[in-house]
Order: structure tokens, then C-alpha cells, then sequence
């Protein structure tokens, strides 16, 4: 009886209590996170057109002493990287340390940069997305459709206040053919960039280095580079400007017995 008069009298208050003491988690989670990394900065935010420009950029689950520091400027001028690169080159974690320094940023947290000067923005990623035996769908159309999810994202209402798109997309398309691909690609780009979106694509497809011409308002192609020397491929992960101009995926197959 005892407890059922605590309920009677509290339960609508407990509602409020939870709610206050999951935000008082949060809160001291991000205050954790800055206490433990006090070398990282706070975010410096602006106005007008998407926007993200950071220096020494770097992933912030990655130990300092194997983090590699990169810069990315992403702007109405030049909304939208394509990343090439090998096999564990270091695209895919590029685009997640832009990812999750975006959203350490907007839960007011520090980040992982020298500095970070950005606008309000929404993450849209297609990141490790797979197939499922369950559902029936193969990887391809798992990836069509979240790619049609981040372009609904790209659709939202900039003037009510909603915040722009960062779009990153992890070897775009990679699941059909490089004709399909190409043109697929071009047309999701452009219709991404056109809603005021800005972003990064990772491929191994060099064929997607040159839509440059058909995304409106432009594209840099940057890439990663790798040496493979007695069997053994080594990576600086370090961000350079250009299409990547040479390709060690024969010589890694033959380094390992196989007879290509």
C-alpha cells in the first residue's frame, strides 16, 4: 500500500526525473571527454552556407601516438571530396573522423582538430552499409535506399532553421557497374550539392575522380597513398591533392601466392 501511494503521488514527477538524469549523463559524459582530451579544441560556429573547415583534423577514438592529422575544407565553393586511395589507405576513416568530429560539435563537445570553424549541420552517412538474408535485400539496394534516406535529409527546410547536410558516402555505388556507377553517382551528387549539401565520397573507381565537370559547384579530387615494398604495404594517411596514380593491388595478390 505504501508503494502504491509512492505511485500515486510521484508517478507523473518520475517522467521528469529521468529525463533531467539522462541529460545530466550526457552532459557528463561530454564534460569526461573534454576533461580527457584537453589538447582538443572547441568548435567555432557561423552562419550562411554550409560550411566545414578544419586543421589538423584527426579521428577522435584514434590513439594520439597513430593519429594522423588532416586538413578538409568543405564550402559552397568546393562542396564535395572524392577520395581515392587503396584498401586501408585511410578514406573510410577519413570520412568518420569528419563524421563524429561533426557530431561532437554539435552536442558541444570539443573536437579533434587544431580548429574547427563550421555551420550548423545534420550527418548523412552511407558507411558499412550491407546486405541482409533476412529482409531479402541485397547490398546494392541497401545502399540505394539509404542513399535516397540522406537525399530526403538534403530536401529539409533551411530557411525554418533546419540544419544543412554533411554527406559522406563510403565507395559509392560500388555494387553495380562502372557505367551505372558513373552516371549514378554523378546524378545523386548533383542532387545533393544543389540542396545546399556538402560532403565526401570515398571510391576505387578512378572513373568517379572525373565527375567533376558534372557536379555543379565543383569538386576536388584528394587521395591517399601507399608503398609496397618485399611483400609488405605500408601508409603515411596523409590527405594529398589529385587522382591517386598508381594502383598495388596486383603486386599485393602476387605477394601472397597468387598467380595474376
Amino acid at each position: 500500500m505504501a508503494i502504491e501511494l509512492w505511485r500515486v503521488e510521484h508517478a507523473e514527477s518520475l517522467k521528469l526525473w529521468l529525463q533531467a538524469w539522462a541529460e545530466f549523463e550526457a552532459l557528463n559524459a561530454l564534460a569526461s571527454y573534454s576533461y580527457e582530451n584537453p589538447d582538443h579544441t572547441f568548435p567555432e560556429f557561423g552562419s550562411g552556407a554550409a560550411h566545414f573547415g578544419a586543421l589538423e583534423m584527426g579521428h577522435p577514438l584514434l590513439p594520439h601516438a597513430s593519429c594522423v592529422a588532416n586538413d578538409v575544407e568543405l564550402s559552397r565553393k568546393c562542396p564535395f571530396y572524392v577520395v581515392s586511395g587503396s584498401n586501408m589507405s585511410g578514406k573510410s576513416t577519413l570520412l568518420r573522423a569528419v563524421g563524429m568530429n561533426v557530431v561532437l560539435a554539435m552536442a558541444g563537445a570539443p573536437v579533434r582538430a587544431r580548429r574547427l570553424r563550421l555551420t550548423p549541420l545534420q550527418v548523412g552517412a552511407s558507411i558499412r552499409v550491407s546486405d541482409s538474408l533476412q529482409e531479402g535485400s541485397s547490398r546494392f539496394y541497401a545502399e540505394i535506399t539509404r542513399l535516397r534516406q540522406i537525399l530526403d535529409l538534403a530536401g529539409g527546410d533551411l530557411a525554418g532553421g533546419d540544419p544543412a547536410l554533411l554527406f559522406l558516402l563510403d565507395e559509392l555505388l560500388q555494387g553495380t557497374n562502372s557505367n551505372d556507377r558513373r552516371v549514378g553517382a554523378e546524378g545523386i551528387v548533383n542532387a545533393l550539392v544543389s540542396r545546399g549539401a556538402i560532403g565526401l565520397a570515398s571510391t576505387h573507381d578512378l572513373a568517379l575522380t572525373d565527375i567533376g565537370g558534372a557536379v555543379a559547384g565543383g569538386l576536388r579530387n584528394v587521395h591517399f597513398q601507399d608503398e609496397l615494398a618485399n611483400g609488405r604495404m605500408t601508409f603515411d594517411y596523409k590527405l594529398r591533392d589529385g587522382v591517386v596514380t598508381k594502383s598495388n593491388g596486383l603486386e599485393l595478390m602476387r605477394s601472397i601466392g597468387l598467380d595474376v
